[in-house]
């Protein structure tokens, strides 16, 4: 079990290797679309939530920029991030010309949930999937790497890559450790030898679907924990996350499972409980989309 206290609370942070700090706790926003994506970041931000983790892929990294701008909270008061993939060179191009092309399609994602203010930003920016090449991948992490340097990301990270790819990064990126590794957790897919990798190299790990997807809320030894505690197994689940000391990214697009999810703040799960839910563990390396990974 990590030093996590119920005193903390949802605006807790964390410390990135960039030496900038992160909520311990995010609003997820897959899926969401139109004004249910904007409510439900409103709903968010009413129930402590400062965080919010968005991606060029979800279409919807506009709609968390208007969220924010609704809220009436100040830009510095709530953490961004979005996560780019896929942008390919431009044909015919030389290296150089390509490379730029690369970087300027990632700073219009930065835009599309920052703006395009001179002091716009993004708190998190991170590389999606692996992609299929380490072509890939360094093309990549230099654009962050220079978005970085200009400012416009004040941490940059990856997202579903193996220890093989984080091996390979050293060989290549300038800026090293990422700031954070996002991978699928949760008990049922606990990912333990890449977490120990990141662990050990102080790398940060985001939980995306910390809830299982909804799928195994009904799972008996989760509902024996739960009610040993008088909490829903969501809470059980997100309060099992924090004291692995990642950082969930719940989301739900339902005010009350909105605030039921940031309430994981007064109660502990013992070493008795940490040993259970850790036994559900079926050894899966975890969910990526896209999957056109190596």
């Amino acid at each position: 079990m990590s030093s996590f206290t119920p005193t903390f609370g949802i605006h807790h942070r964390i410390l990135l290797p960039s030496n900038a700090t992160i909520p311990q706790v995010g609003f997820g926003v897959y899926k969401l679309r139109g004004d249910s994506c904007i409510n439900a970041c409103l709903e968010a931000f009413a129930a402590g939530y400062r965080h919010i983790d968005s991606a060029e892929l979800y279409l919807n990294s506009h709609l968390v920029r208007q969220a924010v701008l609704q809220s009436g909270l100040k830009r510095e008061e709530v953490f961004l991030t979005t996560k780019v993939g896929s942008p390919r060179p431009r044909r015919g191009k030389t290296p150089s010309e390509a490379d730029d092309g690369v970087c300027q399609s990632v700073k219009d994602s930065v835009v599309w949930i920052a703006g395009d203010g001179e002091d716009s930003y993004v708190d998190l920016l991170l590389i999606h999937v692996p992609g299929s090449s380490r072509e890939y991948r360094q093309r990549l992490w230099a654009a962050l790497e220079q978005i970085h340097a200009e400012g416009k990301a004040r941490s940059i990270g990856v997202s579903n890559f193996r220890v093989h790819h984080l091996e390979e990064m050293r060989e290549y990126a300038t800026v090293w450790p990422p700031s954070v590794n996002q991978l699928e957790l949760h008990p049922w897919c606990q990912q333990r030898d890449l977490v120990s990798y990141c662990e050990s190299h102080g790398i940060v790990i985001q939980a995306y679907s910390p809830l299982a997807t909804g799928a195994r809320l009904d799972d008996a030894t989760l509902g024996t924990v739960a009610n040993k505690h008088g909490k829903t197994p969501a809470q059980v689940l997100l309060r099992y996350a924090l004291q692995k000391n990642w950082v969930p990214l719940p989301k739900s697009a339902q005010a009350d499972r909105i605030r039921e999810n940031a309430d994981v703040f007064g109660f502990v799960l013992d070493d008795e409980d940490m040993t259970r839910l850790d036994a559900l563990d079926e050894g899966a390396q975890g969910a990526i989309f896209p999957a056109n990974v190596n």
